[in-house]
């Protein structure tokens, strides 16, 4: 393109206001990278404390006590094969930063799909962003954060928490406008407040839509932890992004594996533990 060409360049003022954060508030984002790396070490020692021989029984039992024996042999063949691919701690990294990445993503969107749900012209505000944060490759969001808090736990935490968003909040949002209308009319005549007609008639009658946008939350998460993998968040993506440098094959198809097992043991628990 020739150089005296007018062209438009929205990274260009998206730098400028990365630069004036780093000027101006490096501070709040040393304090921000601490607590998450704080966090996020808390549940990896968690995980990692226990050996994998006493842990994967012990997760096992708990899940056949309450959900029964298929998936507990679900559980075992899942966390076995992680351990026995020799990727037992980059599995519990991949479990600590999707576990968090994911509360933190549903505790954002849930309130908000909610309230967009009771508001038109919020529903209406909200649907261009989401298209456009669904829209823009997921690679992209590692920019901004790389520039603001380099490369780490804290950039692949915060641009897989920004892209487990957009489902959680579209679904919440539909999931709560198909509550029907006279449900919610009849906890009004009979008394019930604001807070009893959500958590008693609401949220019963849309748990089965936000189960799915739940389960799209956790896989998209887990998608964006390969990505993340790029940018020294560790974990199983970290060990794809290695077999891929490397050429190496075995390596890579171990761990996209052991990512595989971690997306189908955290799916079925979800959708048993929500039932």
């Amino acid at each position: 393109m020739d150089a005296d060409t007018p062209r438009l360049s929205p990274g260009a003022w998206i730098a400028a206001g990365i630069d004036w954060v780093n000027a101006n508030a490096h501070g709040a984002s040393v304090a921000t990278a601490d607590v998450i790396e704080t966090v996020l070490d808390a549940v990896t020692t968690l995980l990692l404390f226990p050996a994998p021989w006493l842990l994967i029984p012990l997760v096992a039992a708990a899940v056949l006590l309450a959900f029964g024996r298929n998936l507990a042999l679900l559980t075992l063949a899942c966390l076995g094969f992680c351990l026995a691919s020799g990727l037992w701690k980059e599995a519990m990294q991949t479990i600590a930063l999707v576990s968090v990445s994911v509360t933190v993503a549903v505790a954002l969107s849930f309130p908000l799909g909610i309230f967009a749900a009771r508001h038109r012209k919020v529903e209406a505000a909200l649907r261009p962003v989401l298209d456009i944060m669904q829209t823009v490759p997921p690679w992209v969001y590692l920019i901004p954060a790389v520039m603001i808090f380099s490369l780490g736990k804290v950039p692949a935490l915060l641009a897989t928490v920004i892209y487990g968003i957009p489902p959680m909040l579209r679904i919440t949002t539909l999931a709560f406008k198909e509550v029907p209308a006279e449900l919610v009319e009849l906890g009004r005549a009979s008394g019930a407040t604001p807070l009893q007609i959500l958590t008693k008639l609401e949220l019963p009658a849309a748990r089965k839509t936000l189960l799915v946008g739940l389960n799209q939350c956790i896989l998209l998460s887990l998608a964006m932890v390969v990505l993340a993998g790029l940018v020294g968040g560790g974990g199983l993506g970290a060990e794809v992004t290695r077999g891929l440098t490397r050429m190496e094959m075995g390596l890579g198809l171990r761990a996209g594996l052991a990512i595989v097992a971690v997306a189908i043991l955290l799916d079925r628990l979800s959708r048993r533990a929500l039932e």
